[in-house]
């Protein structure tokens, strides 16, 4: 785990730190928690839902600890996915709900995090010539269902694809479309992305 996690609600940052060094420089105004109880988790997490403000932070040296807690005021449901290279270098990206995104899903049980995530590259885009690289980074967001507040904890990976296959969105999963793009094209279509996809590709290196 990361020294500084991010959870996002609503598209609205809670950064949980460590110390105040490793604070993102964008979110340094931003107000800070040290050490939150229960109850100002509890508030912060409203705060930020509501759109009441827009980023916040907390610090505790036991990042790993405060992060437990805060997923107790949650449903947590564990996904991974992929961040997919071609031979020339593109990027896949696949536009649901919206938003262009990168395929992931939930982990089923018995299914190591590794498995899930070729599973669900398969499943949601078409291809099967995917190798597996090493993980990129974990994120967070919540969303809403009609009976519970659900965060998503979701373990990214690289993968290479090594075929030829055309992909084939999977429709039920509501995808209507999927690209490969150019390094050079990514921020056209990120800026119409989700903030923590943009973080993946951030820790995976590239600029957009």
């Amino acid at each position: 785990m990361e020294k500084t996690i991010t959870i996002y609600l609503n598209e609205r940052p809670l950064i949980v730190s460590a110390n105040q060094k490793d604070i993102p420089a964008e979110y340094l105004e931003a107000p800070v928690c040290p050490k939150p109880d229960a109850a100002a988790i509890s508030q912060t997490l409203q705060a930020l839902e509501s759109g009441e403000i827009s980023a916040a932070v907390f610090v505790q040296t036991d990042t790993q600890r405060l992060l437990e807690s805060i997923k107790g005021h949650f449903t947590v449901l564990v996904a991974a996915g992929g961040l997919i290279t071609n031979a020339a270098g593109e990027i896949l990206l696949m536009f649901r709900r919206g938003k262009w995104d990168l395929p992931k899903g939930k982990l089923d049980e018995g299914e190591s995090l590794e498995e899930c995530a070729v599973r669900e590259v398969k499943e949601e885009t078409g291809l099967h010539s995917i190798t597996l690289g090493e993980k990129i980074t974990e994120t967070f967001h919540y969303y809403p269902t009609k009976s519970k507040k659900v965060l998503k904890h979701v373990y990214w990976y690289r993968m290479q694809f090594t075929g030829t296959e055309l992909t084939i969105p999977q429709i039920e999963e509501d995808i209507v479309d999927i690209q490969w793009i150019k390094p050079e094209n990514l921020g056209k279509y990120l800026k119409f992305s989700y903030q923590n996809i943009q973080d993946v590709f951030t820790k995976a290196g590239f600029s957009f």
